[in-house]
């Protein structure tokens, strides 16, 4: 594969390329924690954590992952982060848009967003708008970037359009499937995640993709945001083509998954 690094060669070449995940959803964490183990501003780390995006979303456009959906700003940062830590957050999307729509360009990424978007400050919005419109037209890996986003917060909203859908065709609620919710989430045109990567060591969802995730592999790695390269990525793949997927049925052994069968050893030292 060209433009990988060797590193990045060297643990490709030991995929099966033909069962890549189609959707890889991450939750970025450890940018505060990369900063305090620097003795460094908050800010430095989230600096460091927006150039590290960069070179996962190439090195994913490079082998081809259809769709990658980054963590990037959660409806909890919004309400509950100190004022000048959200305001510098949103300049940094800013100029994160700015310095990288023409390298998405040049790999064919194209760039669209999930979240409470409309609460965003207009002139963020704006900017968003500028760059998902610039790279409508590639048709490489879509990056989705979730800002503003709460998982709960999208089941609500979909809650919402389902019942107008209701009351509009006048639907009985006993009729209501899963894909009628579905149809109302965020990412309805997408498929779910195969693969959840957590940076950061941390053991928990986070309010992310709650719909979505029933039946993700889960991925945690101490390596803190700012430190996560292709090469992680990578290993992390390698990680789960080592993984049966059962969807609650039979594996090859013919033992129904259980929470005791299932050895918890997902997480990556």
């Amino acid at each position: 594969m060209e433009l990988l690094t060797p590193e990045e060669q060297a643990i490709y070449s030991r995929l099966d390329t033909g069962r890549l995940p189609r959707h890889i959803a991450i939750i970025m964490d450890g940018n505060g924690r990369w900063a305090g183990k620097r003795s460094l501003k908050r800010f430095l780390g989230h600096q460091q954590g927006a150039e590290a995006v960069q070179y996962v979303v190439e090195s994913a456009a490079r082998i081809r992952i259809p769709w990658l959906t980054l963590y990037a700003f959660s409806l909890e940062n919004n309400l509950r982060r100190p004022k000048t830590e959200v305001n510098f957050l949103m300049r940094l999307l800013k100029s994160y848009l700015d310095n990288n729509v023409r390298r998405m360009a040049d790999n064919n990424i194209r760039l669209q967003y999930i979240g409470r978007i409309h609460e965003l400050p207009p002139e963020v919005q704006d900017k968003m708008r500028w760059a998902e419109a610039t790279t409508a037209s590639n048709t490489g890996t879509v990056l989705t970037l979730a800002l503003n986003y709460g998982g709960r917060s999208e089941i609500v909203d979909a809650f919402r359009g389902l019942y107008a859908e209701i009351e509009r065709k006048q639907i009985r609620p006993d009729r209501v499937t899963e894909e009628d919710i579905h149809r109302h989430l965020y990412t309805a045109h997408m498929p779910d995640p195969d693969l959840l990567i957590r940076t950061s060591g941390e053991m928990r969802i986070s309010n992310y993709l709650l719909w979505q995730i029933a039946y993700t592999e889960i991925y945690v790695t101490d390596r803190l945001w700012p430190d996560f390269r292709g090469a992680n990525l990578l290993e992390a793949i390698e990680d789960y083509q080592r993984r049966e997927r059962r969807y609650g049925g039979l594996g090859e052994s013919g033992e129904p998954e259980t929470l005791s069968a299932r050895p918890l050893n997902a997480v990556s030292r």
